[in-house]
């Protein structure tokens, strides 16, 4: 099914993605926007972001852009409440903000320098917790809410490096969140994908590396942001209502593999 052609399951909800400006971020807020959600683009990137909400109003997609870095509560703080000023509340949280893997993987955990090793734990951690912790008040005001966390298959210990350890814990956030926001009717959940095309993945990835990534997939063909689209839609939707706490892996079977 196309995006012309989806019926509109989120007429009137609001959709605050983190690093929304480009790659995973900017994929889910096209899925999410033409089924009717209002899309705010919070992301570092100021410039990046317009262009992208100029991409969405081209599309008569409502968007809005807003400066955020999720490591600074304040950042999120207010980035939040521009939101809710102008669209009136948030109901989906998307946590797609992060340091990435080409640049956290390596080195060694413990040859890292300790700033770059506070930045990713402050990215990659700490900023769920801000921006779940941001919204908490706005989804139980419109009666619930949505949040995904963006992890990976290194989730789950595949792979090595700070990066790993990074996505794993904020892995074991869905749960806890999960248990924590229930009363307010807020679910939540992790998407955790395994090799796909977004710039992030792609900017240190050779050919070799990314064919021995696939070969040791079940689904023998390389992964696409757009692969993703319907779990994240699943997840956003009402026919999840009674599912929360979860993580699915969206990796060609590679899990099963390593």
């Amino acid at each position: 099914m196309g995006f012309s052609d989806t019926v509109m399951r989120f007429k009137d909800k609001v959709a605050f993605i983190t690093g929304g400006a480009t790659g995973i971020g900017r994929t889910y807020g096209r899925a999410l926007a033409a089924e009717g959600a209002s899309i705010v683009i919070a992301d570092i990137d100021s410039a990046t972001s317009a262009a992208t909400v100029r991409e969405f109003e081209s599309n008569r997609w409502p968007a809005l852009a807003v400066e955020c870095d999720v490591a600074s509560e304040s950042s999120v703080d207010a980035a939040v409440s521009v939101t809710c000023g102008h669209f009136g509340g948030i109901d989906i949280l998307i946590n797609n903000a992060g340091a990435h893997l080409s640049e956290y993987s390596a080195p060694a955990i413990t040859e890292i320098p300790r700033e770059k090793w506070r930045r990713a734990l402050d990215v990659n951690v700490t900023g769920v917790v801000n921006c779940a912790a941001a919204v908490r008040s706005s989804m139980r005001q419109r009666g619930g809410g949505v949040i995904i966390n963006q992890l990976t298959i290194a989730a789950f210990g595949f792979g090595g490096g700070t990066y790993t350890i990074t996505k794993a814990a904020s892995r074991a956030l869905v749960p806890v969140l999960a248990s924590e926001l229930a009363e307010d009717g807020i679910r939540v959940y992790g998407i955790a994908p395994g090799l796909v095309d977004s710039e992030a993945a792609m900017a240190s990835m050779t050919k070799e590396r990314a064919a021995s990534i696939v070969e040791r997939q079940l689904i023998k063909r390389p992964g696409l942001m757009n692969d993703l689209v319907p779990t994240l839609l699943f997840f956003c939707s009402d026919d999840a209502s009674f599912i929360t706490g979860e993580t699915l892996i969206v990796g060609g079977g590679s899990a099963l593999r390593f």
